[in-house]
């Protein structure tokens, strides 16, 4: 297809398809002439996959690129890909490491690793966004003085186990390291805010069984 039915197809207009190339979001399509290109299914699967990232997660375009470079980066086995993939993505707040909660915080997290039996989310440490980004909010729960004992944090992880079970299912429907990577990364920008949402809505449900 040619870039007019591209943009048709996908929604998005030829001017931000053209920048997208630029800023190289977007693999070339296939040169036919001096000024066109001929573009595939593939070139569509990536524009849902950088509108997930820049309209929906409000991902800035540097970023994106980061998590495309990892997306495309066959030189990783797939667990490193989707890992490396999915790190890309701008996560929370740092842990202020003059905090004196940080250093506390930063224990009750191995120990939660450690009873979990998580022996990859401790190995891989400071380097992991998600361990940084939960060593920051236990310390600041903590600095707060709401509940964030091993205990209490152990209730949550196990229902995160069982969503990081589901997500992996639906990333396996698709196929090819390629297509699974990329819709890791999507899914995991787009159901972010549904599972808020659920989780408030289970809340109200709650409140009412209990409460109303």
């Amino acid at each position: 297809m040619r870039l007019a039915e591209l943009s048709e197809r996908s929604g998005v207009p030829t001017a931000t398809i053209k920048y997208y190339l630029r800023e190289g979001l977007l693999q070339p399509g296939r040169r036919v002439t001096a000024t066109q290109a001929e573009y595939d299914d593939e070139h569509l699967r990536r524009l849902r996959l950088v509108r997930a990232l820049i309209q929906v997660g409000g991902i800035p375009v540097a970023a994106a690129r980061e998590v495309i470079t990892a997306i495309t980066d066959d030189s990783l086995d797939h667990h490193m890909r989707l890992g490396a993939a999915v790190w890309a993505i701008p996560h929370g707040p740092e842990p202020d490491e003059g905090d004196l909660s940080t250093s506390a915080a930063r224990r009750t997290a191995d120990t939660l690793l450690e009873r979990l039996g998580w022996g990859f989310g401790r190995e891989v440490g400071a380097q992991s966004p998600a361990y940084r980004m939960l060593i920051a909010g236990i310390a600041t729960m903590d600095r707060l003085g709401y509940p964030c004992d091993v205990e209490h944090l152990s209730l949550y992880a196990r229902s995160a186990a069982e969503l990081a079970s589901v997500d992996l299912d639906l990333v396996e429907e698709y196929e090819g390291e390629e297509q699974q990577v990329e819709a890791a990364v999507a899914l995991t920008v787009l159901y972010e805010p549904v599972l808020l949402s659920l989780r408030r809505l289970a809340q109200a449900e709650e409140s009412h069984r209990r409460f109303g």
